[in-house]
């Protein structure tokens, strides 16, 4: 098996299958909604900017929310990522910058390891964002693993890992 080709983050755009990905992870709801108890209002495919429960959407104006807010992810990646990487690489990053927002991103441990060159630990990271804080009914705030994101994250840890 050879060696993957890295290529300058700048020179890079998220694919379509990337983007059929993260649409198809996303889902499609005309209606805002509350995707995980604790979280923030959504719409369309996993538009969260601005959105306010009660909002409506079009299939177009969907379509153009997530051209937008997967540019933002490729920025994210664009301005925290010093390494250069792989076409799948750079799938699995802004399919996981679009889930879990650029500042989180940016900031986490996956991008420090993954700056540092240390690829297969980056991509492994992937795997350890498939939880959420959320209050029980008792008012304690506990950490439960969400199945979705769990599926979610597997799918990007493979893409990320792939020769």
């Amino acid at each position: 098996m050879g060696l993957k080709q890295r290529f300058a983050v700048g020179a890079l755009s998220l694919t379509a299958a990337g983007l059929l990905g993260i649409a198809t992870h996303e889902g499609f709801s005309d209606t805002a909604y509350i995707p995980v108890e604790g979280d923030v209002p959504t719409i369309g495919f996993g538009s969260t900017e601005g959105v306010k429960m009660g909002d409506k959407v079009t299939v177009p104006e969907a379509l153009d929310r997530l051209r937008k807010d997967v540019g933002s992810a490729e920025s994210s990646i664009g301005r925290c990522v010093k390494v250069p990487l792989s076409q799948s690489e750079f799938d699995a990053y802004v399919s996981f910058a679009f889930n879990v927002g650029s500042g989180n991103f940016c900031s986490s441990t996956l991008v420090k390891k993954l700056n540092s060159g240390d690829y297969a630990g980056a991509c492994a990271e992937i795997l350890r964002w498939d939880k959420k804080k959320i209050q029980t009914a008792a008012g304690k705030t506990v950490t439960v693993t969400i199945k979705g994101l769990s599926n979610r994250r597997k799918k990007e840890y493979e893409m990320c890992i792939k020769r």
